[in-house]
């Protein structure tokens, strides 16, 4: 099991435990037992919640949060995720309870999700494929790095866009849902089984892979840009991602034609950028 791929722990054991665990580690080593010196990998040192005006929790000043109320009240996931929500993970962040409110609604309303889709037999657009890739692409890469605030605020935006998909659609294709459900499954690992379960699925999230993406299908069949004249933006036209530079600049021409008083000199094109438009 060793080397420990991550050590996860507050600052104020930063020289303790880390010296007896690098002690004995390369004593070891060095008597030939392991092969490394090292117990592990990476060292995080996550902040920690506190009370009101930053002031450390503890019994004798009596602003003690009980996570049992809380529990009962929103379930063990909202605050999970609530936690993961209030600021980076390597900084002291301020505890309010009115902010699981917010985790808690953003659950709900993707569960409304999954039961006003999971028996529609919704077939995929090209809209819901493009945007479960750029969520797989998003929230991989925000876990990677370990910015888990960003995370949830990654899986609450995504969940607003699949909702407008849904109200033009119908609801959401089921591999978009259980992607979905994989996604969060290790920070609502409750709400993601139910998910799971109510997809069909009859063993645990947890023996399902994780997500992959196609960067092929997160690129946009269309863009806007910006129309200038002389430099001054005029209009804002869509256009294919792939169109020509003769495309873009007819698009262009065709939006701003009132306005092509003068004598054209140059027609500017710079791809997926702008199209500018000189004149005399």
């Amino acid at each position: 099991y060793l080397p420990v791929d991550m050590y996860i722990g507050g600052v104020e054991h930063a020289v303790l435990h880390l010296l007896y665990s690098r002690f004995y580690t390369k004593f070891l080593y060095d008597i030939g037992v392991i092969d490394f010196d090292e117990p592990f990998h990476k060292l995080f040192n996550q902040g920690m919640i506190t009370g009101k005006n930053g002031i450390k929790m503890s019994k004798s000043k009596g602003n003690v949060v009980s996570p049992d109320d809380l529990v009962r009240d929103y379930g063990c996931d909202s605050l999970r995720m609530y936690e993961l929500f209030v600021g980076p993970p390597e900084l002291d962040a301020e505890w309010d309870d009115r902010g699981i409110d917010g985790v808690n609604r953003f659950l709900k309303r993707l569960w409304n999700l999954l039961q006003d889709s999971k028996d529609g037999d919704i077939k995929a657009t090209k809209e819901m494929i493009k945007l479960r890739h750029k969520m797989v692409y998003d929230i991989t890469s925000r876990l990677e790095s370990f910015s888990l605030n960003t995370v949830i605020s990654g899986f609450m935006e995504y969940n607003n866009k699949f909702i407008e998909v849904a109200k033009k659609e119908g609801g959401i294709d089921k591999e978009t849902l259980e992607t979905i459900a994989v996604l969060v499954s290790p920070f609502a690992p409750h709400f993601a089984e139910e998910m799971w379960e109510q997809l069909g699925h009859n063993e645990t999230v947890f023996k399902a892979g994780w997500p992959t993406y196609d960067e092929n299908e997160m690129k946009d069949d269309e863009i806007e840009i910006p129309v200038q004249i002389n430099g001054k933006t005029k209009a804002v036209i869509s256009i294919s991602a792939e169109a020509t530079k003769d495309e873009a600049i007819a698009a262009g021409k065709e939006a701003v034609a009132d306005k092509l008083t003068g004598n054209v000199i140059k027609e500017i094109y710079v791809p997926k950028k702008i199209v500018n438009i000189v004149m005399k």
